[in-house]
């Protein structure tokens, strides 16, 4: 399947989540997630979820980072939709978020991240097998993780596809995918 056959599908796939299986699946993301070797990492950049999409609720991993954690840096991502780039600003508390034209909470100010990251956590729609991702198509991720050599972390509520079939050189591998049953490496 192409990559807007497996977006069509997996939209249709979280609209029929319920809000309890969201935050059932978020919080088996998170067990997954806590068990992971940290002792190197210093920076971790979290996606901020958008709730309308159904998307993990990273707000579980932030907090979890911050108790168990607390000397990492958490940083988090404000587009730009005219570049398709993004930049990061180290996460300062749900206060200081905004909601951006797209309904995308993103930090309205703050200390801006320009250092090193060790690891991110990859939003997305789908993945496959050998550990390729769908996301909303705009290429903000794939521009961002071709930059970086930390640890690539996606989350998906759901399993894998087979193939995506129209991979290209711009995609980037994910270096593991947790879903709420297990955690896939590629």
């Amino acid at each position: 399947m192409t990559k807007a056959e497996i977006r069509k599908q997996a939209i249709l796939q979280r609209k029929g989540l319920s809000d309890a299986q969201v935050a059932a699946y978020s919080r088996a993301l998170l067990e997954h997630f806590a068990a992971l070797d940290f002792s190197s990492v210093r920076t971790v950049h979290v996606f901020l979820p958008i709730a309308e999409k159904k998307e993990p609720d990273t707000f579980l991993f932030i907090d979890w980072l911050a108790s168990q954690h607390p000397g990492i840096r958490i940083i988090v991502p404000k587009a730009d939709f005219e570049t398709a780039l993004m930049q990061h600003y180290v996460y300062a508390g749900r206060e200081g978020l905004l909601k951006n034209a797209y309904n995308i909470l993103e930090p309205a100010k703050g200390e801006l991240h320009t250092g090193e990251v060790d690891m991110v956590l990859v939003p997305m729609l789908a993945f496959d097998l050998q550990g390729y991702r769908a996301g909303y198509g705009k290429g903000f991720y794939d521009r961002f993780l071709a930059r970086l050599g930390a640890q690539r972390i996606g989350l998906s509520f759901f399993g894998p596809v087979e193939r995506i079939d129209d991979v290209n050189t711009y995609d980037v591998k994910l270096d593991c995918c947790i879903t709420p049953e297990r955690v896939y490496y590629f």
